[in-house]
């Protein structure tokens, strides 16, 4: 297969996971999903800002982690445009399968939208679904520590140092949002990530791709998130 057969297949299978995922949380007709509810309350209600603070602590207790903070524009109570900006950040000793370190530090980005699922709109808590497209272009150090050379027995190594490496990858998310005391708000979210096209360099796949996580076609992750309603 080749790679652009592989990011088409990997699109098609994402775009189908996405329609089959609105069609069960919705149970609703399109004209009713994009159609916005008329009532007297304006169209523009704000923006949220929130950080995640699931990254953060994972950052602090683990070799690998990230610093991100979003941006949520609040269309009618209902529609979600959002902005996530972060920095993730790896230095993985010596894996004790491969034995190969690993550093990378990058900051990376997502756009979406998340549409608010609960049938009264317009409260402060709130249940919704939605997807990011996501983006990092990062730069990697790996390196083996030393070992016996198979045939002739002497010690030696390898390793790579800023080594470019992108990779592009579509989230699906579900998550709440529920107001503390006025303005505060908690929120979490689960995703599902799928990997859409990479580039990860001559020693092959990186360990750790800032944003999306441990290194794989797809995985599940999550944000735990402060969040000020403005």
């Amino acid at each position: 297969m080749t790679p652009i057969q592989s990011i088409s297949n990997s699109i098609s299978r994402t775009v189908v996971s996405l329609v089959l995922l609105v069609a069960c949380l919705m149970q609703a007709d399109a004209q009713k999903l994009f159609k916005l509810e008329k009532d007297s309350i304006p169209i523009m209600r704000g923006f949220q800002v929130s950080f995640d603070l699931f990254g953060a602590g994972q950052m602090m207790l683990s070799d690998y982690g990230q610093y991100e903070a979003a941006l949520r524009l609040n269309l009618h109570d209902q529609w979600f445009p959002i902005f996530e900006l972060g920095y993730g950040k790896a230095d993985h000793e010596e894996d004790v399968v491969t034995g190969i370190a690993y550093k990378t530090q990058a900051p990376y980005y997502r756009l979406g939208l998340d549409f608010n699922l609960l049938k009264k709109k317009h409260q402060s808590n709130r249940l919704f679904a939605g997807f990011r497209y996501a983006y990092t272009s990062y730069k990697v150090d790996m390196y083996h520590r030393e070992f016996d050379e198979p045939i002739w027995k002497w010690k030696t190594s390898f390793g790579v140092k800023d080594e470019k490496c992108s990779q592009h990858w579509l989230e699906l998310v579900v998550g709440i949002d529920a107001q503390v005391f006025g303005p505060f708000h908690l929120g979490w979210s689960v995703r599902y990530k799928q990997r859409l096209a990479h580039s990860d360099g001559q020693l092959g796949k990186t360990w750790y791709v800032p944003g999306f996580g441990i290194w794989d076609t797809s995985t599940f992750g999550g944000t735990f998130n402060a969040i000020i309603d403005i």
